[in-house]
């Protein structure tokens, strides 16, 4: 359900697309290309006309008092449909500029003309190239009597470069000032830009100009200005990715060679799924910075560079990869997908391209970074009570409980385990889950649960991440015991549930075979029907912990004559029938996490047989859902992210100038990992389906982490080839650890190679 903010937005975007589609042509803007100014004064004052200038502007000012996003949901449009108009540096960070300073008769009367279109006012800010924030200028301005002014100096980079009606120029003071394009004393020299644009310099000799404003406001307005100019690109930019993605896909699927549509290379697809990730993740980027400015809860600033750093680089990517998708065609004049390259070449470029906001977002939280175990203060600490009606509790009170409840009861030599432990380990930690009533937290309280809603499962979820607790043996609680509630008869309730609540049960999961590890249609291990029993004949393998566990559930073959989804079923056995054989298998970090599971005519009884005959295949497609989303957490490589900071301080790995280029890319991809963590986590809060698209979400997850891993290998130096312990912020752990669990996290829950099938086929409807 959408809610009022949404659909307003929707309609922003809509109208936009409506108004754009005549005027914001590819044919428009190639005629426009290299002339000056290189746009259109009576389209512009249509553009303002829609109050598109007016919406960040308060509504005593004449404006519409909207917010950042509105005007994103334009700028995307704008992406899309490319407009020759000037519209972020004319209509958007000039008018934030005179917005944001204090009133006065002149910048009233700028701020009115800019806003209506009666002006086309520019910012002359910049006086040096990689300039992200404005230092001291070297711009001379003196003053004298009625507000005049004389300027002395020179602005670089100032776009639009034609067509203005004069600049807000910045000089020493700080103080800005209006100076008219036609003033004696001013030379501009015009540059073209590779998407056909202007950009300017402007050099002042005793200009006479006009004295708006001096003092702190002056840079404070101008830091607003372009940071919000900086958000409005980086919708445009997403814009941009997304129309260039779309027109590629198209180009994927109708585009024949060799008698097949190009789309059906599994090489091309994967690479296509890649694109549609990296979209994705800017677009979860966009909405959450977005959602954060609303709340108020960080700085514009940071909030600009994250944004402008991921679209940046994700619409450069996009561009150079539906070129090379299109061939040859794609590199030429008269094919409109250049436009967009081009025009992201120069927006990425404009207000500081990618790496230069990677390590402005950096160094601006570099001074906040906190620990990678929250701690929680005494004065915040709830009671913990007997608690029935968990859906009463407002969220944060609940997660205050659930801390309380975990600093207070966890075994704190166990928290933050590097790896999987063994039952013998944590059964103490099950047992105390169990009689506090917490050791199924999503079963209904009939099966001995709390009944939490997706929300609050979800919230229960992360503190115990956040934490650090350690993972139990969770097959029977996350997997069968939902499982057999939907799909189970009520004797199997009555027989399983009870023994999972009480940890007498410990179950493992039996998917996963030789030659079909991601193939799960193609399983072998057969169940054929003898009497009141089944048959089973075959081997599991990867089968985590199989060696702690009582009891598998797995899928069999029971039918070979129908298409291979449709003859698998679903069946619970005990490990220790007669017939079934489990070998542990040590693991590249020397543990024995995995194990084979071999069977041998075991015979399993036909009422462990879940769901029906041959119903298997539905079951087993719902439980990987909810698998990729938990696997798609980003607790691990937050942890991960935690280390690789302190290591690298420890190690000082701050005299090496590559390192933190390369930690504030990692820290990006992990602030963004959160953003489409919380798009599908938002799905199971409302009770939704998991869509297919939340393969990406696994895909990101794990690279993620294993991008950080690998690092942090590097960072250790001499202690990244050892397995020896190192002390890190009183937590002792081997570097190499999270680098060899990363490795894995890949393949499990179905390989990523897999899920980019998957998206290729479901998702993308890529040609098969």
């Amino acid at each position: 359900m959408q809610s009022n903010h949404d659909v307003t937005c929707a309609a922003f975007s809509e109208s936009a697309k409506s108004f754009l589609t005549d005027i914001a042509t590819p044919v428009r803007l190639k005629a426009m290309q290299g002339t000056t100014p290189g746009f259109d004064l009576s389209v512009w004052r249509a553009v303002c006309e829609q109050g598109w200038t007016s919406i960040l502007v308060r509504e005593e000012s004449g404006g519409l008092a909207l917010n950042l996003d509105e005007l994103c949901a334009i700028t995307e449009q704008i992406g899309q449909q490319p407009l020759p108009e000037p519209f972020i540096a004319a209509g958007v960070q000039s008018v934030v500029f005179l917005e944001a300073l204090p009133s006065s008769p002149l910048r009233d009367a700028l701020l009115q003309k800019a806003m209506a279109g009666d002006a086309i006012v520019g910012l002359a800010w910049q006086e040096h190239a990689g300039e992200l924030s404005p230092s001291a200028p070297s711009t001379k301005a003196v003053s004298s009597e009625c507000g005049k002014s004389r300027l002395e100096g020179r602005k670089q980079f100032v776009v639009p470069g034609a067509g203005l009606s004069g600049w807000l120029v910045l000089a020493d003071g700080p103080s800005v000032h209006w100076l008219e394009a036609d003033a004696a004393g001013v030379q501009v020299q015009t540059s073209a830009r590779v998407d056909g644009s202007w950009m300017a310099s402007v050099a002042m000799k005793d200009a006479p100009a006009q004295w708006i404003w001096s003092g702190p406001e002056v840079t404070a307005a101008l830091e607003r200005a372009n940071d919000v100019a900086r958000i409005a690109q980086a919708a445009e930019l997403l814009g941009m990715a997304r129309c260039v993605l779309n027109m590629t896909l198209e180009h994927l699927k109708t585009r024949v060679q060799f008698d097949k549509p190009i789309g059906s290379n599994q090489a091309l697809q994967h690479r296509a799924v890649d694109a549609f990730i990296q979209v994705e993740l800017a677009a979860a980027c966009l909405k959450d910075i977005l959602k954060k400015h609303r709340e108020q809860s960080h700085a514009l600033d940071v909030l600009a560079s994250r944004v402008k750093a991921r679209c940046a680089e994700v619409a450069l990517m996009t561009t150079r990869f539906s070129m090379q998708m299109h061939g040859a065609i794609g590199f030429t004049e008269e094919f409109n997908l250049g436009i967009y390259w081009k025009r992201a070449l120069h927006s990425a470029s404009w207000l500081g391209n990618a790496s230069a906001h990677r390590e402005r977002h950096f160094e601006l939280t570099s001074k906040s970074k906190q620990s990678t175990v929250a701690e929680v203060s005494s004065s915040d600490v709830l009671t913990l009570s007997d608690m029935t009606d968990w859906e009463s509790l407002p969220e944060s009170e609940f997660r205050q409980i659930v801390r309380d409840f975990l600093q207070n009861n966890h075994p704190p030599e166990l928290r933050n385990s590097p790896q999987r432990l063994h039952w013998e380990d944590v059964k103490h930690w099950y047992f105390s889950l169990s009689k506090q009533g917490w050791i199924a937290p999503s079963w209904p309280k009939a099966h001995g649960g709390m009944e939490l809603s997706p929300s609050k499962l979800l919230a229960f979820i992360e503190e115990f991440e956040d934490f650090g607790a350690l993972r139990l043996p969770d097959q029977g609680l996350i997997n069968l015991g939902p499982l057999l509630i939907k799909h189970g008869t009520p004797e199997q309730r009555e027989q399983w549930l009870p023994k999972i609540i009480a940890g007498e049960n410990i179950w493992c999961q039996g998917y996963s075979e030789p030659n079909a590890g991601s193939d799960l249609s193609s399983l072998r291990t057969s169940a054929v029907e003898d009497g009141d029993d089944f048959l089973v004949n075959g081997q599991k393998i990867w089968t985590t912990l199989a060696q702690d566990a009582t009891h598998i559930f797995m899928l069999v073959r029971t039918d070979k004559n129908v298409k291979k989804q449709n003859g698998i079923s679903f069946l619970l056995a005990d490990l220790k029938t007669p017939g079934i054989t489990v070998r542990p298998i040590r693991n590249i970090a020397g543990e024995e996490e995995f194990c084979e599971v071999f069977f041998d005519d075991a015979r399993i009884p036909k009422k462990n047989l879940v769901g029906g005959l041959n119903q298997g295949w539905s079951i087993a497609k719902a439980l990987l859902g909810f698998e990729r989303i938990f696997i798609g957490s980003p607790k691990t490589s937050q942890k991960a992210l935690g280390l690789l900071h302190a290591v690298s301080q420890q190690q000082n790995a701050q005299i090496k100038p590559d390192f933190w280029s390369k930690y504030s890319a990692l820290e990006l991809d992990v602030l963004d990992l959160c953003a489409l963590y919380t798009e599908f986590a938002d799905v199971v809060r409302r009770g939704e389906t998991l869509p297919p698209s939340i393969s990406m979400l696994k895909i990101w997850a794990t690279e993620t982490y294993a991008r950080i891993s690998a690092q942090l290998v590097e960072s250790a130096e001499e202690a990244g080839g050892t397995r020896e312990k190192i002390q890190v912020d009183g937590i002792s752990f081997d570097p190499v650890s999270p680098l060899l669990s990363a490795t894995v996290t890949t393949i499990y829950g179905g390989a990523n190679e897999i899920q980019r099938n998957l998206l290729a086929r479901y998702v993308l409807a890529l040609p098969q």
